[in-house]
């Protein structure tokens, strides 16, 4: 568990958020969630009261846990920073939740995968403040209601339809966040070639976000790797050519699929005669997990529209042969595999 001060909280902790922005007129991208949360924190300043609870989903790598420390420092308050899997019991809850003070952020990453029982600790906890614990066993068990400062409960997940609907309807406001455009991605690297000292050029950069598949982390990291190769292999400038060597040995092609992407679409279109194939038997095929592959793959690829979802399982369409050179056949016999 880390505890995290905001702006307004006195000392500081010193925290290495990397390449993090701090607050949310640093935060490129996602303009209609900027727009509402500002509204949604100034309301709250303006009354003295904790901000109501919030919920953001999306894809992995967008900004989830960026934004949670955001709304912390924008409000002021400390944030406890904790996962859905690191709180196994209703103890690990109760130790969280009791050593908040007024105002204080709590924020859990993966909050769909809490334990069940723990879960249902949370109800009451995030509507009345109020944790119950009971003393005892059997007939002379007893109750003990512990009160519970005001505090706002961040919650990120991946899987939003994982979330159970009580969960989910106890959130006061709830956002999902979309993919980055290349612009957006292009003035998010600046930034970091700022902060990393990274001599870069608007070409090198252009490469660089034209292969992060709309996502920052992706783009700070090949940023980096990009770094190390100048460093090494050119005399440290990243230009166009030192990009490209470097994806290029990164094996990141010119709209950023990599080994894994490649590996899915083949499985499908030259094991499988371009589908429909369930998802547990592509993951089987390429020895991948078959969650990493829903969760972190195939929402690209869907986006660029390279893989279709369909009751018998998944497709390769037309974009998908078409981006790797094959001829496109949907004539030829198909196996129907569910996974």
């Amino acid at each position: 568990m880390r505890v995290i001060s905001g702006k307004g909280s006195g000392e500081d902790i010193p925290v290495d958020f990397d390449l993090r922005p701090r607050s949310l007129d640093e935060f490129v991208g996602q303009e209609k969630v900027k727009n509402n949360l500002g509204i949604l924190i100034a309301a709250a300043r303006k009354r003295h009261e904790a901000l109501d609870h919030v919920l953001l989903y999306g894809p992995p790598g967008l900004g989830k846990t960026t934004l949670a420390y955001i709304i912390a420092a924008e409000m002021g308050v400390n944030i406890r920073v904790s996962s859905g899997p690191a709180i196994e019991r209703s103890g690990d809850l109760a130790a969280v939740l009791t050593n908040l003070r007024e105002g204080d952020a709590v924020f859990f990453d993966e909050i769909h995968r809490l334990n069940r029982t723990v879960e249902e600790k949370m109800y009451p906890s995030m509507e009345d403040f109020v944790f119950d614990i009971f003393v005892g066993k059997g007939p002379g068990a007893k109750n003990l209601r512990l009160n519970l400062p005001h505090f706002t409960l961040i919650g990120a997940t991946t899987r939003f339809a994982l979330l159970s609907a009580p969960l989910r309807d106890r959130f006061g406001a709830v956002y999902r966040l979309d993919f980055y455009d290349e612009e957006a991605i292009k003035i998010i690297l600046k930034r970091s070639a700022a902060i990393l000292n990274v001599p870069a050029d608007e070409n090198s950069l252009a490469q660089i976000a034209r292969r992060s598949r709309g996502t920052p982390r992706v783009a700070n990291r090949l940023l980096k790797r990009l770094r190390d190769y100048a460093q090494v292999m050119a005399d440290g400038v990243v230009t166009e050519k030192v990009a490209l060597e470097a994806l290029s040995r990164l094996e990141v092609d010119r709209i950023g699929l990599d080994d894994i992407d490649h590996k899915v679409l083949h499985t499908i279109i030259d094991k499988f005669g371009g589908g429909p194939v369930g998802l547990d038997t592509i993951a089987a095929s390429i020895s991948e997990d078959a969650d990493t592959i829903m969760d972190v793959y195939e929402p690209y690829l869907l986006q660029l529209g390279f893989l279709e979802r369909t009751p018998r399982g998944r497709m390769a369409t037309r974009l998908a042969y078409e981006h790797l050179g094959l001829d496109y056949n949907r004539d030829q016999p198909q196996v129907s595999l569910w996974g």
